[in-house]
């Protein structure tokens, strides 16, 4: 009989070993991106900027830094500048940056922070003559550390009790703080719990949440095993719903593939 939940549940396992892997090899000079800037824009300014280099005359665009602060200067050259400035070491490029960041353009404040960042980690390891890691994800993070967004399911419909509030919380902050950990934000809502945490980047992830997980449901088992964590982006309730009813879905079809297999094999042992 094909399991195909047992099948993911080795796939997550492999994914969650590499990623493990990953991070251990991180070395101890590395910066972690604060702020929380969607990913797809990330990915864009990195792309635009690789593309950047090699097709403009970067020194051009160095020397208009001035037209950060015009108003007469259009977005998408403001775009350039900030990306031509970044890839300078100089001090000065840096200071250009960090001045425009004070009051930039709404629509280019993620922009510049990211052109900050690489400003930042290409004059350090100018300086310090090493390379240096940088770590950016949607959520962001604090010093060494990175925030995630976590969802625990409930067991059964509807919202948790008071003393299961209080459980969870409890032993969520215990274990954080255990681990060197934060919580900011942890909200209950029907079939949900949702937190908001920061957390080492070399911490025991699975471990830890599965730990308070198991925690928890000694005293009700009120929690599913299964959770979702993400450092991607916080999800809002609509789209926790619709991750839900995939999973109930996914499920279902399961269930009815292993109907499908079981009656086949009674057909089977019918012939005979």
């Amino acid at each position: 009989m094909y399991d195909k939940q047992h099948e993911n549940k080795m796939n997550e396992e492999f994914l969650y070993k590499k990623i493990q892997e990953a991070l251990e090899s991180i070395p101890e000079n590395f910066s972690i991106l604060e702020e929380q800037i969607d990913v797809e824009l990330q990915m864009k300014y990195f792309e635009f900027s690789r593309k950047f280099k090699e097709d403009e005359d970067v020194d051009y665009y160095i020397g208009l830094k001035q037209g950060l602060f015009d108003t007469l200067t259009d977005l998408e050259t403001r775009k350039k500048i900030l990306v031509a400035l970044a890839s300078s070491s100089k001090v000065e490029s840096f200071r250009a940056i960090e001045q425009y960041l004070k009051e930039p353009d709404p629509e280019l404040k993620d922009w510049t922070i990211l052109a900050l960042q690489e400003s930042r980690m290409l004059m350090q390891s100018s300086l310090l003559d090493e390379q240096q890691v940088f770590i950016s994800t949607g959520l962001g993070g604090k010093g060494k550390k990175l925030r995630y967004f976590v969802v625990f399911l409930n067991k059964s419909g509807g919202e948790l009790t008071d003393m299961q509030k209080k459980l969870l919380h409890d032993e969520l902050k215990y274990s954080l703080e255990k681990n060197d950990g934060e919580l900011e934000e942890l909200s209950s809502m029907i079939d949900f719990t949702t937190a908001t945490v920061i957390i080492p980047i070399k911490a025991p992830l699975k471990d830890m949440f599965r730990g308070i997980i198991d925690e928890c449901n000694q005293y009700g088992d009120f929690l599913q095993e299964d959770m979702v964590i993400t450092n991607v982006k916080k999800l809002n309730p609509f789209e926790i719903v619709e991750l839900l009813n995939q999973q109930r879905a996914a499920a279902d079809e399961e269930a009815s593939h292993d109907q499908e297999d079981l009656d086949e094999t009674f057909d089977e042992d019918e012939d005979e």
